[in-house]
């Protein structure tokens, strides 16, 4: 088993990577939740390959727990499913010595981790995460969110679990897609931050598509790690964390325009956001051509999509953009790439380059 150890003073955690966490869930988790009573929160895919286990363990283990699912994709990270969740906790008698599991993808882990965040102002969370994309990247740090009509994650809080258990054998149940959209973050961490990860990718995609076990274990290790370093400087995003959002404003504005769709997701989103800004900043002067080109190549390789046949107009994409967290004054600010394992937040880029990045025409 590999743990990273998030300190954050009194809200510090610990993350395990291993395989079979979810059959000893109660010896992870038991001691977080004195009052026993757990509400398990899932979606309908997870729940059906996970949930029943989950609490049956938990009930092995003296909880009262109950499961409820939610539909899967984004859509579910609405103010109606969050009500569900609290007249579930609500009937359920939940206190605050008793709390929730998130077991599920990132949708799941937003959802149920502002759900705890504020169901009597607060009651303990443990992150299950069980697609690639979660593991390595929502599930840790304590964003909780759901999205409104205006965008994606607008409504949310800061909110750290107690402890974050990567079960690995989730991995081989996901679909080939599902897969490849985590690792759009997988890059994302290494570009932002450690170049000599980024290698690794490069040298290793086929074990890594082929879901190798001890790349597996690398990659969800080494994510945790460079994330971890950054929200133990950063925990409220006011100025480091920022980085984390390399490729998300514009991969959350096209998420936005999709509708949150099947059609576009996150990773996808994210993988062409951060080919469109690493464009921009190209042409901006700030990074090589060979940084542009070493991206792409490997979000290619890795199957992700670099860019759309038809970008949205100009207009479209604005309406979300600035709508984004990291506007200021008005004006949004991307996180730029200097070089690979470099880049620098806060900058602003011209508008007139967005659609023809997204294309993928400006380099």
């Amino acid at each position: 088993m590999k743990k990273v150890k998030l300190s954050l003073g009194d809200r510090s955690y610990s993350i395990l990577v291993s395989k079979g966490l979810i059959k000893d869930i109660c010896k992870y988790t038991s001691s977080f939740f004195p009052g026993k009573k757990v509400l398990v929160v899932s979606d309908t895919t997870v729940g059906r390959l996970y949930g029943i286990n989950c609490v049956e363990a938990l009930r092995k283990g003296g909880m009262i727990s109950e499961i409820i699912n939610v539909p899967v994709g984004e859509k579910s990270k609405s103010i109606e499913q969050l009500d569900k969740i609290f007249n579930k906790l609500s009937r359920l008698k939940v206190g605050r010595e008793d709390g929730i599991i998130a077991l599920g993808g990132g949708v799941v882990g937003d959802l149920a981790g502002l759900a705890a965040a504020t169901f009597l102002r607060g009651i303990s969370l443990v992150q299950v995460p069980t697609t690639l994309l979660s593991q390595v990247d929502s599930s840790v740090g304590g964003k909780t969110a759901i999205n409104t009509i205006y965008g994606k994650n607008l409504v949310g809080s800061f909110f750290q679990p107690r402890v974050v258990l990567c079960d690995l054998e989730t991995m081989f149940s996901l679909r080939q897609r599902e897969f490849r959209n985590g690792l759009a973050e997988v890059v994302k961490h290494a570009v932002i931050r450690d170049e000599s990860f980024f290698d690794f990718l490069e040298k290793n995609t086929s074990k890594i598509l082929n879901r190798d076990s001890r790349s597996l274990e690398k990659i969800v290790f080494r994510n945790c790690r460079i994330k971890g370093d950054v929200v133990e400087i950063d925990e409220t995003e006011r100025g480091l964390r920022q980085i984390l959002n390399f490729g998300h404003t514009l991969g959350h504005a096209l998420e936005s325009l999709f509708g949150f769709s099947k059609k576009l997701l996150h990773g996808e989103a994210v993988s062409i956001g951060m080919s469109a800004v690493a464009q921009m900043s190209f042409s901006a002067g700030f990074c090589e051509k060979e940084d542009v080109n070493r991206l792409q190549k490997l979000l290619t390789s890795f199957k992700l999509p670099i860019k759309l046949q038809k970008a949205p107009s100009l207009r479209e994409v604005k309406r979300y953009v600035l709508h984004d967290k990291k506007v200021r004054d008005g004006k949004p600010k991307f996180v730029i790439l200097k070089k690979i394992g470099n880049v620098e937040s806060g900058i602003e880029l011209n508008s007139q380059l967005w659609s023809a990045s997204i294309e993928g025409k400006l380099v």
